[in-house]
C-alpha cells in the first residue's frame, strides 16, 4: 500500500535529520530542483466580479521545440522560429559550476547613487481578486491588472520577441499529496501564461516562447503547456537545451557580481526583446520567498550547475545563506526581468512542494503584476503577511538573507512599501498571513526511499 507523506517511519525521518545538506542534495537530486515555499490560513471573502465576457479567441498554432534527444512521447517537431537562425550562430564557452562564493566584507561595493530610492512613481505594482482558474475571468483580470500599469506598450513594441518564464519546478516524478493538483499548488498554472501571452500579442509582440528548463518535457504536457501554447501560438522551449541553436550563450552579469560574471544559457535568452517572469505566490525553504526574482534560477541548463537540483547554485551548507540569495541576484542582472506576473489564485502554504514538509493548499484569490520584479515580488512578499524588508533570521527569511534588499541596495527597484503605488485592489483588502518554512526539509521521496 502507498505510504502518505505523513506516514513515515521514525527510522527514517531519523536518518534523514542526518544527513548533511550535500548529502541530502545527492540523496534527492534525481527527482527535485529548487526549493520554494509558503503557508496557512482562510482567506478573506472574495469580493464580487463581474460576470465572464468572452476572451478574444487566439487561432495561430504553435511549434514546441522540445531537447535533443526527443524524449519519450516528446513532440517530434524540428520547425525553428522564423526570425531565428542557426546560420552563424555565435558560440559560448562554457562557464564552469564551480565558482566560489564571494564573502560578504570582500563584496564590491555598489555605486555610490545605487542605494538612493527613486521616486514612487517609478514603482507601480497592481493587484487583482480571481477566484478560480476560469480562462476568461483570469484573461480578465490580467488585463485589468496591466490597465492600471499604463499597459504593456513601453515594454513590448509591434514585432517583437518575447520569452514568457515560468516556474514548473520538481517535474511530474514529485507528485503531491492525493487531491492536490501541481498547478493549482506549487507550479505555474497555464491560464495564467495564456492570459499573460493573449496580452503580449494584443500588445503587439510577433512571436511568444514559454521558456523553462523543464525536469521533463512531460512537464509541459502533463501540466497543460502544449494545449496553452497552441491556443495563443507560442513556442516551447526547454532551456535545458541549446536548441533550436547549435550552441550556449554566455550572458554576462555585469560589474559588481556578486557570485557568477557570466551564466550559460540559451540563446533565446539573448534574442528576445523582453522576458516576463510568471511565477506562483509561495515561500522557499532556503530563500525565504519565491516570486518573480526567484523564478530565474530556472534560467540556466541544470547540467552545468550541479545537476537537477543546481547545487552549485546554492553552495555548500555553511555558506547558502549568502550564496543563493546573490546569485539570485546576479541571474536578474544577466537577463533582466521586464514584465512580472504572479500567479497567487491558489498555491501553497508551509512548504515549497510535496518534498518538503508541512505542504498545504491555499487560495488567497489574487493575482500581481508590475515592470519591476523588485516591487511586484516585495507587495507579494506583503500579501503573505510578511516585511518585505525583513532580513535574516526574520521570518520569513530564516535561513539566508533577503535578496530584495540586496537588489535594493544595488538599484534595481525598491522593496520598501512606501515607494511603491498599488493600483487596483487595496494590499489591506487582500493580505493573508502564510507560514514559512519552519519544518526542517524532508522530501517525501527520500523518505519513502530509506524507509524501503
Amino acid at each position: 500500500m502507498k505510504r502518505h507523506p505523513c506516514q513515515r517511519s521514525r527510522s527514517a525521518e531519523t536518518q534523514l535529520h542526518m544527513l548533511s545538506r550535500r548529502d541530502f542534495l545527492k540523496v534527492t537530486g534525481t527527482i527535485i530542483g529548487g526549493l520554494t515555499l509558503a503557508g496557512c490560513g482562510t482567506p478573506p471573502p472574495a469580493a464580487p466580479e463581474p460576470s465572464p465576457t468572452s476572451a478574444p479567441t487566439a487561432t495561430p498554432t504553435s511549434t514546441a521545440i522540445p531537447p535533443s534527444p526527443t524524449p519519450t512521447n516528446a513532440p517530434t517537431s524540428t520547425s525553428i522560429p522564423p526570425s531565428l537562425t542557426l546560420t552563424n550562430t555565435p558560440t559560448s564557452t562554457l562557464i564552469p559550476p564551480t565558482l566560489t562564493a564571494t564573502p560578504t566584507s570582500t563584496m564590491a561595493p555598489a555605486s555610490p547613487t545605487a542605494t538612493v530610492a527613486k521616486a514612487s512613481s517609478s514603482y507601480q505594482v497592481a493587484i487583482a481578486r480571481a477566484s478560480s482558474y476560469d480562462p476568461k475571468l483570469v484573461r480578465r483580470q490580467v488585463e485589468t491588472l496591466f490597465d492600471d500599469l499604463g499597459g504593456l506598450g513601453d515594454v513590448v513594441k509591434q514585432g517583437d520577441r518575447v520569452a514568457i518564464k515560468v516556474n514548473l519546478t520538481g517535474g511530474t516524478s514529485a507528485q503531491p499529496p492525493a487531491g492536490l493538483n501541481p498547478i493549482e499548488t506549487y507550479v505555474t498554472h497555464p491560464v495564467v501564461v495564456r492570459a499573460m501571452a493573449e496580452l503580449l500579442r494584443d500588445a503587439g509582440a510577433k512571436e511568444v516562447y514559454i521558456v523553462e528548463a523543464v525536469y521533463e518535457w512531460a512537464s509541459y504536457q502533463e501540466w497543460g503547456y502544449v494545449d496553452a501554447a497552441k491556443t495563443v501560438g507560442a513556442k516551447l522551449i526547454d532551456l535545458n537545451d541549446s536548441q533550436p541553436y547549435a550552441d550556449y550563450a554566455s550572458l554576462p552579469v555585469g560589474k559588481n557580481w556578486f557570485i557568477y560574471d557570466r551564466f550559460t544559457a540559451n540563446h533565446i535568452l539573448q534574442e528576445v526583446d523582453a522576458l516576463v517572469s510568471v511565477a506562483k505566490m509561495k515561500c522557499h525553504w532556503i530563500c525565504g520567498i519565491t516570486q518573480s526574482m526567484k523564478n530565474l534560477v530556472g534560467l540556466v541548463p541544470a547540467k552545468f550547475y550541479g545537476g537537477t537540483v543546481r547545487s552549485d547554485l546554492h553552495g555548500a551548507e555553511d555558506e547558502m545563506k549568502q550564496r543563493l540569495p546573490r546569485v539570485v541576484i546576479d541571474l536578474n542582472r544577466a537577463r533582466p526581468v521586464n514584465v512580472s506576473l504572479i500567479d497567487g489564485i491558489m498555491t501553497v502554504d508551509g512548504s515549497e512542494g510535496p518534498w518538503n514538509q508541512d505542504l498545504n493548499p491555499k487560495s488567497p484569490g489574487i493575482l500581481i503584476g508590475g515592470k519591476n520584479p523588485v516591487a511586484t515580488d516585495a507587495v507579494a512578499v506583503a500579501a503573505m503577511g510578511f516585511d518585505p524588508t525583513a532580513e535574516y533570521p526574520d521570518p520569513p527569511f530564516l535561513r539566508a538573507e533577503n535578496h530584495l534588499n540586496l537588489a535594493r541596495q544595488l538599484g534595481l527597484g525598491s522593496n520598501r512599501l512606501h515607494d511603491i503605488a498599488i493600483k487596483g485592489v487595496s494590499l489591506a483588502d487582500v493580505k493573508q498571513q502564510f507560514q514559512p518554512a519552519y519544518a526542517p526539509t524532508g522530501y517525501r521521496h527520500a523518505l519513502k526511499q530509506m524507509a524501503a
